[in-house]
């Protein structure tokens, strides 16, 4: 990271420039004027003054990157890992932790009223948790570099498909970290070492359980490389020789379950390798939290969990004495959620039916429900919330990955089908990168609606 210079002005370069910082975008890029022209600068923070210098221009805008901080901002910060520079993991290392979050909220905030034109009632306190040592789910790239000695183990550098020399992560738990440099000497000495594209990563309470993307069928000899790799690090190893579901445990007999729990809400979720699960555990579980004290079910009440994955939100709402249908477009998370519900003694309570969620039709079937919870990918829920009709939800929690979709589909809801949007705020799901993670709730308005009335709004869900 490029460290502040003297304060005094000096000679720029005939390709370099000089600018005052406005805001970060949400890539978490420096946004600033040059001549009229919008430049997104990366590593350069609001209320800075830097030089810059332009690596590709664009009709609307250009890209640049910050050759040194002339003033810098109060909240810049030492990155504390060595491959920060290259790395193309973490984009906000240089920003202290807290206020990453402060800009995420304005993000939101934003994008709910530009895009959706709306805005919350109440701003929902952003919840925060581990900076590093967080992420318990990784995908690593690998590449066979003779001129390095071996396999690059890691994530790709900035801007490039080249993999950073790495030895370990700040933010990956320290159990996956301390496995990089052992896995890059291990893929070095395979015969197949040129054919191993990809190291995914589950980390679990007990063990850690390593995927490798493998391009060509594996002979016996590095196998038992495998083998003893396994044994050495206390590891379990599932090779994937064609799609994401096609996957092979090492050793059948010896790999032990994957699932993380949810404590509060006395619950064990198990998954496969290739399934979706957060990636970010004490922060999940606090997402949930969140979202059952915010959605606030009932005994009785017929509640819908929709992009339900292997039921996260659905066994908790479950626990409540409610009755939840969950719905996925994945058969195999599908045929998870109900596994989950039966090993939790929840299947009475949870039910769960595949669909595809981008259909309006995908709604028929459900019938009426008292509350929804919604929990897209990035693309939101259009259809779902386009596709509501009477007698709607009174209450709707709505989980995103991504503001602009959010605020959009949050119009649809105040603007056409209703609703007030309640309140609303982020978490970090994700820190040191612009990922926003947020959580909304809407109600319906009180005039449109005689069977409920809104309950009041407690100051603060955590």
């Amino acid at each position: 990271m490029p460290g502040s210079g003297p304060l005094v002005p000096t000679p720029l370069r005939s390709d370099t420039r000089r600018a005052t910082v406005a805001s970060l975008d949400q890539e978490g890029r420096g946004v600033t004027r040059d001549g009229g022209k919008v430049v997104f600068i990366d590593d350069a923070l609001p209320g800075e003054e830097v030089e810059f210098r332009v690596w590709r221009r664009k009709p609307r805008y250009d890209l640049a990157n910050v050759i040194r901080v002339v003033d810098e901002s109060s909240q810049r910060v030492d990155p504390p890992c060595p491959h920060y520079e290259r790395c193309g993991g973490c984009s906000l290392q240089h920003f202290e932790a807290r206020a990453q979050v402060a800009v995420k909220q304005r993000v939101l905030e934003d994008a709910l009223s530009r895009i959706g034109k709306v805005e919350p009632q109440m701003l929902l306190p952003p919840i925060h948790g581990p900076s590093f040592d967080y992420r318990h789910r990784a995908r690593m790239s690998v590449r066979h570099v003779a001129g390095k000695g071996g396999a690059l183990v890691g994530f790709r550098e900035r801007r490039t498909h080249f993999v950073v020399e790495m030895d370990s992560c700040a933010v990956l738990a320290d159990s996956a970290s301390y496995l990089i440099g052992p896995l890059r000497e291990m893929i070095s000495g395979l015969d197949l070492a040129a054919r191993v594209p990809q190291v995914e990563v589950a980390v679990l309470d007990t063990h850690v359980a390593l995927t490798l993307r493998v391009l060509d069928p594996m002979g016996e000899a590095d196998r038992g490389r495998l083998r003893a790799f396994m044994r050495s690090h206390a590891v379990d190893i599932y090779l994937q020789f064609g799609g994401p579901n096609v996957l092979e445990p090492l050793i059948p007999d010896a790999v032990r379950p994957l699932y993380y729990r949810l404590p509060e809400f006395d619950l064990r979720l198990e998954f496969e390798p290739a399934d979706f699960t957060q990636v970010n555990p004490s922060m999940n579980r606090m997402l949930v939290r969140r979202a059952l004290a915010l959605l606030e079910p009932k005994p009785g009440e017929r509640i819908a969990d929709l992009f339900c994955g292997i039921g996260n939100f659905t066994l908790a709402i479950a626990r409540s004495g409610a009755q939840v249908v969950g719905v996925e477009g994945v058969t195999s998370l599908v045929q998870r959620a109900q596994h989950n519900a039966e090993l939790n003694g929840l299947a009475q309570r949870a039910r769960f039916v595949v669909a595809d969620l981008s259909k309006r039709a995908a709604l028929l079937d459900l019938g009426p429900v008292d509350r929804l919870l919604l929990d897209p990918a990035r693309d939101g829920a259009l259809q779902v919330v386009s596709g509501l009709a009477e007698p709607l939800p009174h209450t709707i929690i709505y989980v995103s990955c991504n503001p602009a979709t959010l605020a959009r589909d949050a119009g649809v809801l105040v603007h056409d089908k209703g609703y007030e949007l309640r309140a609303a705020g982020v978490l970090n799901m994700f820190p040191h990168t612009a990922h926003v993670e947020s959580i909304a709730l809407f109600v319906r308005a009180q005039k449109q609606t005689g069977l409920h009335s809104a309950a009041p709004l407690r100051h603060e869900a955590r």
